[in-house]
């Protein structure tokens, strides 16, 4: 039998613990800190400048309205009403001619005058010509007159001819005259004046036999203001 006694382990410490890893300099981190602020300065002034853009888009302005700025005396005007090889309405047809009297003064040009807008786009009234509307017209059987109007695109963009308005009056007291819608006379063309090239459109409005004064204002699109076209035409 052994006398000889193990003492019992000692109580173990575990592995020993890895050294700290050493800190950074503080100039580093220090810089870091103000290039982490400089970006993120940078970052926030183009997100504004970015947002600021998007908004200017974004607001659409309203288009300038387009002026007239001068009158043409149409020099090849057609004011003695020959408008033969057409005949859209019933009854008798009469030659009649607009008077040159009016003045674009104040805005209210000539019948036979030819209105340039600053946009270069040009407006021009001719051949007018009295008669009678047909039984299938509308309105019927009501007496008229009938002019071409003649849109010139002179500018860079495409002008739609449907955009075009224009409304008649006659007499001193300024009745409204009714657009007539006849054979030949179907109201405005569904197409478009390319840049450069021009179109005719034939109208008529209602005018009394008794009547002489008329007014016509025409506006080539939207964006324009109305010409106001005014004289006399012969019974």
């Amino acid at each position: 039998m052994s006398h000889d006694i193990t003492p019992p382990p000692m109580p173990g410490f575990g592995p020993p613990m890895p050294p700290q890893p050493p800190k950074p300099p503080s100039g580093n981190r220090t810089n870091l800190i103000i290039v982490g602020c400089a970006v993120a300065v940078v970052a926030s002034v183009i997100g504004t400048g970015i947002v600021v853009t998007n908004d200017g888009d974004a607001s659409a302005s309203p288009a300038p309205t387009v002026t007239v700025t001068k009158t043409v005396a149409a020099q090849d005007a057609d004011t003695t009403g020959d408008d033969s090889g057409d005949d859209s309405g019933e009854g008798t047809e009469e030659s009649s001619d607009a008077s040159d009297t009016a003045t674009d003064d104040d805005g209210v040009f000539a019948l036979d005058d030819e209105v340039i807008y600053d946009s270069d786009v040009e407006v021009a009234l001719s051949g007018f010509k009295r008669g009678v509307s047909s039984d299938y017209a509308v309105p019927e059987s009501t007496p008229y007159v009938k002019f071409n109007i003649k849109i010139t695109n002179g500018s860079d963009a495409t002008v739609d001819a449907n955009e075009m308005t224009v409304n008649c009056a006659y007499g001193d007291q300024g009745k409204e005259g009714e657009a007539i819608y006849d054979d030949g006379l179907n109201g405005l063309p569904d197409t478009r004046i390319l840049a450069g090239r021009s179109l005719t459109v034939p109208w008529a409005c209602e005018l009394p036999k008794s009547e002489t004064f008329l007014q016509v204002e025409v506006s080539p699109d939207y964006d324009s203001e109305e010409a106001i076209f005014t004289g006399d035409v012969k019974k």
